[in-house]
């Protein structure tokens, strides 16, 4: 489970540059298009969210009750940017991915925590 969530971590950090790059571009094009849409800041927000998460996840590894805040910070952004992904329909991805990032999280930390 170490090697898991160290995985997880480096995946969720590489991921926060992809997600922050097309939040940038939705937001801007949310801004063009004058639609009122905030998908472009609610991505963003998931992405800071996994930034944290893959930091946490990896200093947390081995043991503590940290992996339950990587937790938190994954699937908590994702339950704020799956309502607001509007016509940025890549964020459904982002977003389902981090839930699952979570859920993993969850599972390792009791595991490891149980050793």
């Amino acid at each position: 489970m170490k090697t898991g969530k160290l995985v997880i971590g480096i995946l969720s950090i590489v991921l926060f540059l992809l997600v922050s790059l097309q939040s940038c571009a939705a937001g801007l094009a949310n801004t063009l298009a004058e639609n009122g849409e905030v998908s472009g800041s609610a991505g963003f927000v998931l992405a800071l969210g996994m930034l944290v998460a893959g930091i946490v996840n990896i200093c947390t590894r081995k043991g503590g009750k940290g992996g339950y805040v990587a937790a938190g910070f994954h699937i908590l952004p994702a339950l704020f940017a799956l309502p607001s992904a509007g016509s940025y329909s890549d964020l459904y991805i982002w977003a389902a991915l981090s839930i699952a990032f979570g859920v993993f999280t969850i599972i390792a930390t009791k595991k490891t925590n149980r050793l």
